[in-house]
């Protein structure tokens, strides 16, 4: 696979994970979030597409290091071919100047062989040029893969807290709503029913009170007149003779 495309697939996947990033920081800051979408749903929600892009981002990092592997090897190997056909030369020339061998099929043959080595030069030092692109591929994507793993890390803190605050939100709102229901149904509404329904009792117990007082009959009014007045002429004239006896009040004729 080519570089440009590894390219390609690194900067969609920046803007992958950077775009589920904007998302939950919208859904924190939405003043109406609660109408459209369920917040703890859509952060859970979040978290799972930052952790696929975070395989993938962990899976073109292995692949493109990878590669930085493939080709400091082939650039070493280039290398070392290099050399060797320069050794090759050197050993024609010799092989020559030994008797060994025609000088001028030494001549052809060394320099072919200095050719090579200046092809395998050139492919070693294009492998060296590919070697520091991916590199630079590589240290790209372990600096995004940190920012996922922090970000990751961060929201799933949040997403703690958040559900925290969503039951004692909950439970709140439910409370709340417990003490300002007026409705016919309500406990609060049926104690203080049950409240006037006893002031009223009592209003009205009250009330036949008065009633049975005012309707006591004449009779009943004058015989506890009556009674009245005999127990008080009774009691004047036992204390008169009881008086008259002690000798304290005896009548003015007879002293």
């Amino acid at each position: 696979m080519s570089k440009i495309h590894y390219q390609i697939t690194i900067n969609k996947n920046i803007m992958n994970i950077f775009s589920r990033l904007f998302k939950i920081g919208q859904a924190e800051s939405h003043a109406a979030i609660d109408q459209l979408e369920n917040p703890i749903r859509m952060t859970e929600q979040g978290i799972r597409d930052m952790k696929e892009d975070l395989d993938k981002s962990l899976h073109a990092l292995a692949e493109v290091k990878a590669m930085a592997i493939r080709s400091r090897s082939e650039s070493e190997s280039y290398q070392q071919k290099a050399a060797d056909y320069e050794h090759k030369a050197i050993q024609l020339l010799k092989k020559a100047q030994a008797g060994e061998m025609d000088s001028s099929e030494a001549d052809r043959l060394a320099s072919e062989a200095l050719l090579r080595k200046e092809e395998n030069l050139k492919l070693s030092d294009s492998s060296k040029r590919d070697i520091e692109k991916y590199e630079g591929s590589v240290q790209q994507l372990e600096g995004n893969i940190r920012t996922i793993k922090a970000n990751i890390a961060k929201w799933e803190n949040e997403l703690k807290t958040l559900k925290a605050r969503v039951k004692v939100s909950t439970a709140t709102q439910s409370l709340n709503k417990q003490l300002a229901q007026i409705d016919g149904s309500s406990t609060v509404s049926m104690l203080k029913r049950m409240r006037d329904k006893v002031a009223q009792e009592e209003a009205l117990a009250e009330s036949y009170g008065q009633i049975a007082n005012e309707s006591r009959s004449i009779d009943e009014e004058i015989d506890k007149a009556l009674t009245q007045g005999s127990a008080q002429a009774k009691t004047a004239g036992e204390l008169a003779a009881l008086k008259q006896k002690l000798g304290l009040d005896a009548p003015a004729g007879e002293q």
